[in-house]
């Protein structure tokens, strides 16, 4: 069993203080956006053997197990994280494996270089991902129904929404969907940011369900993401609730701290509320034009007292254990890798002594005993 030394990636929209606050460290006055824990090349979590990457390429079979290997490849197929959101993140879609692997395969074919701004395939994987709420954490996620849709924009009293309110009355929910993201996207730009400042007034005079795009529209003023973000449905997780987020489905995370897992990949689609490259024309390829409830997700209990998350996804599995003060010790031990990061309390790893915001990665078959108190987050694969 290893013990892992994380890397914490600084990005613009990370809150200043909800990763410093779990892991019982001051703040630096900088934004601490994600903690990775896991194999990823960009920033691979060291341990006394060497990088996990490292420690996995030297006997990919001795670590992941025979089964990992032959489903996944030789590498660890998920990257866990803390993220910690002060400012909403960019508006995103990821693509299902095989848009990923033919837009791979095109940009690489055209010479795209893979560093380029405008490249949208870094890899030929998909990018499901699971969020799980630590504190309460705000985002959006899926489209909201077309006519409650209508009813929000039409309330905001903006003539220049009318347009979009007429459009998701008149046509079929996949169409008005379509048609009004595609027209929020490819309108004239001044025209959109000052649709957006007027957008961004009535939000603040009105608050209530309004209340969370004031607040984005203020982090990106002008920004046409503001208009795509009041298509989706706005999400409060409590903690321990969680939202799973698949293929073509319309997303960001807005504020909080959460444990994220997903499939190792860099491959996103941005809609908006970013500086960064908007493709058009390959976004609304990928984007499932569906409206629906979110889906909040609550872990189910085993009997041994693991809390599972349930997901579609064979990258990844995600669970927890809370355990009680005076209980018994569990036998975590598998035949697939794992990382355990606690969240809550103290809690002993085999050898190790885990305090918030601390990880172990145990091999597969490795022998894995836990017990203590607090809150213990298991990350492995379905293999």
């Amino acid at each position: 069993m290893d013990r892992l030394d994380n890397t914490i990636r600084p990005y613009a929209w990370g809150s200043t203080t909800a990763i410093p606050r779990l892991l019982g460290t001051e703040p630096t006055g900088e934004p601490q956006a994600e903690m990775w824990m896991g194999a990823h090349p960009g920033a691979p979590s060291r341990t006394a053997r060497g990088t996990l990457a490292e420690v996995i390429d030297a006997d990919p079979e001795k670590e992941l197990g025979a089964a990992s290997v032959a489903k996944f490849g030789p590498h660890l197929p998920f990257l866990l994280k803390l993220l910690g959101a002060g400012a909403p993140l960019s508006l995103q879609v990821h693509p299902d494996l095989d848009q990923a692997k033919e837009g791979y395969a095109d940009e690489e074919r055209r010479g795209v270089p893979a560093d380029a701004p405008h490249r949208n395939y870094r890899d030929a994987n998909h990018k499901p991902e699971l969020v799980c709420a630590l504190t309460e954490f705000d985002g959006l996620c899926g489209f909201r129904d077309p006519l409650r849709t209508a009813e929000l924009l039409d309330g905001l009293g903006v003539d220049s929404l009318k347009p979009y309110v007429d459009l998701l009355h008149a046509r079929p929910e996949d169409a008005a969907l379509r048609e009004v993201l595609t027209a929020i996207l490819t309108a004239d730009p001044e025209e959109t940011a000052h649709t957006v400042t007027e957008v961004a007034a009535a939000c603040d005079r009105l608050g209530g369900a309004y209340a969370p795009y004031a607040d984005i529209a203020h982090h990106y003023p002008g920004d046409p993401g503001v208009l795509a973000a009041m298509l989706l449905n706005h999400v409060r997780l409590q903690p321990g609730e969680a939202l799973f987020l698949g293929a073509g489905v319309p997303h960001a995370y807005l504020n909080g701290l959460s444990v994220e897992i997903m499939a190792n990949s860099d491959n996103v689609l941005r809609c908006g509320l970013t500086p960064k490259h908007v493709d058009v024309p390959e976004l609304l390829r990928i984007v499932r034009f569906e409206a629906g409830d979110p889906g909040v997700l609550r872990p189910e209990a085993n009997p041994d007292g693991e809390e599972v998350y349930e997901t579609p996804t064979d990258e990844f599995r995600l669970s927890r254990y809370v355990l009680p003060a005076g209980g018994a010790t569990h036998d975590l031990t598998l035949t697939t890798p794992q990382v355990l990061l606690c969240t809550a309390g103290s809690v002993r790893a085999g050898e190790h002594e885990l305090s918030p915001g601390t990880s172990v990665f145990v091999p597969a078959g490795e022998k894995a005993e836990v017990a203590g108190t607090g809150t213990l987050f298991r990350a492995t694969v379905v293999a």
